[in-house]
């Protein structure tokens, strides 16, 4: 395919810049368009993977057929069987009509599945029959169907690492992989951002009625070594964010006011994501969940071995706190520290814990102010925190969907999980909005 042709389809589907990954990509598109290959597309998000599936289905014999983008992150896992491929009438709970599915509305057209990475395996291996035979079953039903869709997938997750941690069957990795595709991230396209910049900000103009923004040299190359990993959104955000509160527009944005706009990119911890270890062979060593096991059990542990000591302290005769201190640092340091636990004023009597015949819970309130031990002080022992790893994952639920006003989408964004993840664990728990 020559230039022209490149730039026609660019005009076409409003695809702006010259990267040469871009141009291979769209290149890519044209030549399998015009077959009936199921096609991947891999990117990060953002990027623009969607365009690239019109691309394929508008220059394809099927073109008159119907289009359908879905998102497979965004359906929850208990009805993605029933939206893709139909049900019968009393098939579960609520189906009190039949209903047909996505690919047998679709007959004679294309499905684009984005974030098929995020399918459940159950459907993974509905799909892999619609791809190798054409066929599929309603939910609830023993019928065989037929359907003539072709299928494009995407991903911002590589799936050849889902299929080894088996989140991903191999054999459909392979079936979808036939032609695949690859769109650069916005911040491997070099001088793209800045034109993306300069429409974005056009348009913004001219929907607000303002003069578009203007940048000096040092501002543009800035957009240029910007990270970008929100990817074309981001940047959008941006051109808009700055049409709209930069209210000098013969004076173009320089780096100082643009860096305003441009935030420094967070470690994962502050950003509220889970940090994931790398073990020597590079792979994962904990997923969320098992970090969470780690510091419940870390955590079981000290207050075991708290017990177990405070149990020695009180069946033996008399210890020096200091001494004993000194013997567990590192479980007083886990726990907040020894001056939390036990502190000592300068200058004070040596503490004596004293050993008594009833055990009872020593804390800072059997000290008194010169910091020796008080007998006889009465404590009720309190009941022990549940250390439920599931009543922990349902308090953390509650408070994100509390935090975000029940929006699941942003509540699962704080939790660092999937909609769908969420969907599943709130009927898990029965929480109520």
């Amino acid at each position: 395919m020559n230039n022209p042709e490149i730039q026609a389809i660019k005009n076409r589907f409003g695809i702006i810049g010259n990267a040469p990954a871009l141009n291979y990509a769209i290149n890519v598109a044209m030549q399998v368009a015009a077959t009936d290959l199921t096609v991947l597309i891999t990117g990060e998000s953002g990027s623009g993977k969607e365009s690239f599936s019109k691309i394929i289905h508008s220059l394809s014999a099927r073109k008159h057929g119907p289009f359908i983008a879905i998102n497979c992150g965004a359906i929850p896992e208990g009805t993605i069987d029933s939206e893709l491929f139909g049900h019968e009438k009393g098939a579960f709970t609520g189906a009190v009509d039949a209903r047909k599915g996505y690919f047998e509305t679709t007959n004679g057209g294309t499905i684009f599945l984005d974030e098929i990475g995020e399918m459940p395996i159950g459907t993974q291996a509905r799909l892999l029959r619609v791809l190798e035979n054409g066929e599929f079953i309603r939910v609830g039903s023993s019928k065989v169907q037929k359907t003539d869709v072709r299928v494009v997938a995407a991903t911002n997750v590589n799936l050849r690492d889902a299929v080894d941690k088996g989140k991903f069957r191999e054999d459909l990795y392979y079936r979808l992989n036939t032609v695949p595709i690859f769109v650069p991230p916005l911040r491997e396209r070099g001088e793209d951002v800045v034109l993306l910049f300069r429409k974005f900000t056009n348009d913004f103009a001219e929907r607000y009625r303002t003069k578009p923004v203007k940048l000096t040299e040092a501002s543009r190359q800035m957009l240029m070594d910007y990270e970008f990993r929100g990817n074309i959104r981001q940047l959008k955000n941006i051109a808009e964010q700055i049409t709209i509160l930069e209210t000098d527009k013969d004076m173009p944005v320089d780096s100082s006011v643009l860096q305003k706009y441009l935030h420094p990119v967070q470690p994962a911890a502050r950003r509220g994501l889970v940090p994931v270890a790398d073990t020597e062979d590079g792979g994962a060593a904990f997923s969320e969940r098992e970090l969470l096991y780690k510091v419940l059990f870390d955590m079981r542990r000290d207050v075991n071995e708290l017990k177990k000591l405070v149990r020695d302290v009180l069946q033996g005769e008399q210890y020096d706190g200091r001494e004993v201190l000194q013997n567990n640092k590192e479980l007083f340091s886990n726990l907040g520290g020894p001056e939390t636990l036990l502190p000592v004023p300068s200058g004070a009597e040596t503490p004596r814990i004293l050993s008594s015949s009833q055990p009872r819970i020593v804390d800072l309130n059997d000290y008194d102010d010169e910091g020796v031990v008080v007998e006889d002080v009465d404590h009720t022992t309190e009941e022990e925190e549940s250390l439920s790893l599931e009543e922990k994952e349902k308090e953390l639920i509650i408070k994100s969907l509390q935090k975000n006003n029940n929006k699941r989408k942003y509540a699962a964004q704080a939790l660092g999980i999937s909609e769908r993840t969420l969907y599943r664990k709130i009927k898990e728990y029965g929480i109520e909005n």
